[in-house]
């Protein structure tokens, strides 16, 4: 726990107040996501903990950082790059924050998108980030927050559904890779796949 100390007080020059909130938030959701589904706590808050980390960082450093990198980058990215600060922030947590673990590092990556077939951890940040206690936008929250304590996957399933809905509701642009995790959750569900 000492390491996530030192995470938490670096972390804190490099995101706004509210960012470093809500990064505490989805830490703390994280923690008892992993106690409800007997994943490891600590490896969960680290997650939460860094899944913002690349937030702040200005869209055209972000693209540059993906040039440098060798991030690959689609079409609605390249459009909207602030939707790249899950990958971008993968590649910080393994470069700035010396993460090792793929399997944290691939849960920062997929946290805004989700993807099918996604393990438990990439499943606790994905709800994580949606639920955490400073949310409070989200249509269906309270039945989302119990839900979540429930099934993993139904949760999954009727975030991407609400997101889908209110960014057609806006008009809002959405990921493909959304769409996709969308589809493989509900034919899961369906009991399709």
């Amino acid at each position: 726990m000492k390491e996530l100390e030192k995470y938490q007080k670096k972390l804190q020059r490099y995101l706004d107040k509210g960012r470093y909130q809500h990064t505490l938030g989805v830490m703390y959701t994280c923690a008892s996501l992993a106690m409800a589904y007997h994943y490891n706590v600590e490896k969960a808050m680290l997650a939460g903990l860094l899944h913002d980390c690349a937030k702040n960082i200005p869209n055209d450093k972000k693209l540059e950082l993906c040039k440098k990198h060798h991030i690959e980058v689609t079409q609605i990215e390249r459009e909207n790059p602030f939707l790249l600060h899950a990958k971008v922030g993968a590649w910080v947590a393994k470069k700035k924050y010396h993460i090792k673990d793929e399997e944290i590092l691939h849960a920062i990556q997929v946290h805004t998108t989700g993807e099918p077939a996604m393990n438990t951890l990439d499943m606790i940040l994905f709800i994580a980030d949606y639920i955490e206690p400073h949310r409070d936008k989200a249509s269906n929250l309270p039945e989302i927050r119990e839900m979540a304590f429930q099934d993993l996957e139904q949760t999954v399933e009727k975030i991407l559904y609400d997101t889908l809905h209110y960014l057609n509701q806006k008009s809002g642009r959405i990921d493909p890779t959304t769409e996709i995790t969308y589809e493989y959750y509900k034919t899961k569900k369906e009991g399709i796949v």
